[in-house]
């Protein structure tokens, strides 16, 4: 296991952070995927890219594709999502602003399961499932440390 760093355009603050053949925004990335999602015993994909709405022709001019890639997607022994990861600092504004609020949403509506923003804590992580609503008394962060969850219900399966 080799970790390289190297600048990146994107994340202006931070390095990439090259490991086991991939390579993470960030530490904390990393960090999640060698934690809690190498040895999961799913099938996972990093960085997929996710078309949400195509390239249109309006007139002479063009609109651009809008596309999303999470950080992690696991899928279940059936090659199905099980879940889309995103990994943030914080949940707040801060980790989480608008306009990723809408290219979440829009994942969710057209592939039919949400992004989980994730924030990985020393033993574990929370994540909550974004542009979902739920009851009042469920807007707390799940806390598990593996990827055998149900979302819907935040409970470990």
């Amino acid at each position: 296991m080799i970790r390289g760093t190297s600048p990146t355009a994107m994340n202006k603050r931070g390095t990439k952070v090259h490991l086991d053949g991939y390579v993470f925004d960030s530490q904390k990335e990393a960090d999640f995927y060698e934690r809690f999602i190498k040895h999961g015993g799913y099938q996972f994909k990093v960085h997929p890219k996710f078309n949400l709405i195509t390239k249109r022709n309006i007139g002479r001019v063009n609109i651009g594709e809008i596309s999303y890639k999470p950080d992690i997607v696991v899928y279940n022994k059936c090659g199905k999502m099980m879940h889309v990861y995103d990994v943030k600092n914080s949940f707040g504004a801060y980790g989480i602003d608008q306009s990723v609020k809408l290219r979440f949403r829009m994942f969710a509506m057209k592939f039919k399961i949400p992004v989980e923003a994730v924030v990985v804590r020393k033993h574990d992580f929370k994540v909550i499932a974004q542009g979902v609503t739920k009851p009042l008394v469920d807007k707390e962060p799940f806390i598990t440390s593996t990827v055998k969850y149900d979302w819907i219900k935040a409970t470990r399966i």
